[in-house]
């Protein structure tokens, strides 16, 4: 009914809110051209701006969403990126046309999470003082991103929330310089000001620190992802139930839940997880990840193998050349094989799950 109406825009995501970017970039737009099939069908538009997961954004990211056909991109303003820039103003990415939208985080966060703060100098936060705020802000636009659950969930109905929506459209009639827009109709009214540099050693997000500590900021989180990632080629070579087992189980929140900050981050962190400490969210993701190991192992084939490219440190190095799947393998001449038989047959059975008798065929093979 909105889309109809041209009152909302639906942007595109990973269908699975995981960290798909930093395992397979292939991954990454399946799970995106997923979540872009899933908006055509169901609101019957094709998005034209996109996210990552979790505003994660950098200039790799930017540019990648643009090959895609994404026209725009969001994100977080980040103060150490804008420098002395306002964040209410549309940026063009480093390294391709893209245009990008920042969240003001501040009046962002002003209703996300200080809505119902009695401690807070401005509660209560009336729909009238917010859209006189929102007046008196300099720049070209104002991009507001709050969690959707922010209105009757992390922000209770009895808090006053659902009226402050219901009159947030009202006030903001009222004030001529002040007119809703969707996310590319701000990104095409408004030409570019600046460049939003991002480099990808300089990864941002909308969450915590404004990077990835959120999800890989601990020992913990890391050493499960690596998990996470190691399994992908296997999944992805048996497709079905499995691939889909493993995309549930890229969803960031279990990484989310792991995390061990302290202070406010830490309250948020133990806000949402249903898990009484981040050491119990980890045991319990890295048994449903060692049991799908199980499922994998339990339908492993030679004809799985045989789908498997790796590109990672799984790859075989010997020689100036480069082995990544079985395909490779082939392309070797006979000699090279020989030279490193023991080393490839081991490599086939522990790398590519194959049988002594099948890493024997698969070297023979031409």
């Amino acid at each position: 009914e909105l889309a109809s109406m041209g009152a909302a825009e639906f942007t595109a995501q990973t269908y699975f809110h995981s960290l798909a970017w930093f395992i397979d970039r292939g991954e990454f737009r399946e799970q995106v051209e997923m979540q872009v099939r899933a908006v055509e069908e169901l609101i019957g538009h094709r998005p034209r701006a996109a996210e990552n997961t979790e505003f994660i954004y950098n200039n790799d990211v930017a540019c990648f969403l643009h090959s895609m056909g994404f026209s725009t991109v969001v994100t977080e303003g980040v103060d150490w990126v804008l420098g002395w820039r306002s964040p209410n103003y549309v940026y063009k990415a480093w390294g391709c046309d893209a245009r990008v939208l920042v969240r003001n985080y501040r009046l962002s966060d002003d209703v996300g999470f200080r809505f119902g703060a009695r401690w807070w100098d401005q509660w209560p936060l009336t729909a009238d003082k917010y859209a006189a705020w929102l007046e008196a802000t300099p720049g070209d636009l104002v991009f507001i991103a709050v969690d959707y659950e922010t209105f009757g969930e992390h922000h209770w109905p009895e808090s006053g929330i659902h009226e402050f929506l219901r009159w947030l459209p009202r006030e903001v009639a009222k004030r001529p310089r002040l007119r809703f827009a969707t996310v590319s109709e701000a990104a095409s009214r408004h030409p570019p000001r600046d460049v939003y540099d991002v480099p990808p050693w300089a990864t941002i997000s909308w969450a915590d620190e404004r990077d990835l500590s959120a999800w890989l900021g601990n020992e913990l989180q890391r050493n499960a992802f690596a998990l996470l990632s190691w399994l992908y080629p296997y999944a992805k070579a048996l497709g079905g139930e499995v691939l889909r087992l493993w995309r549930e189980l890229s969803t960031s929140d279990h990484l989310y839940y792991q995390a061990t900050k302290m202070g406010p981050a830490g309250e948020v962190h133990s806000y949402f997880s249903p898990y009484g400490s981040a050491y119990k969210a980890h045991d319990v993701y890295t048994a449903a990840l060692y049991a799908l190991v199980l499922h994998i192992r339990e339908r492993w084939s030679a004809e799985a193998a045989e789908r498997v490219v790796f590109n990672d440190e799984r790859c075989f190095y010997g020689g100036g050349v480069k082995i990544c799947s079985l395909k490779d393998l082939r392309a070797v001449d006979a000699g090279f094989k020989e030279r490193h038989r023991r080393d490839l047959l081991r490599w086939l059975t522990d790398v590519f799950l194959l049988t002594p008798a099948e890493a024997e065929r698969a070297l023979s093979i031409r």
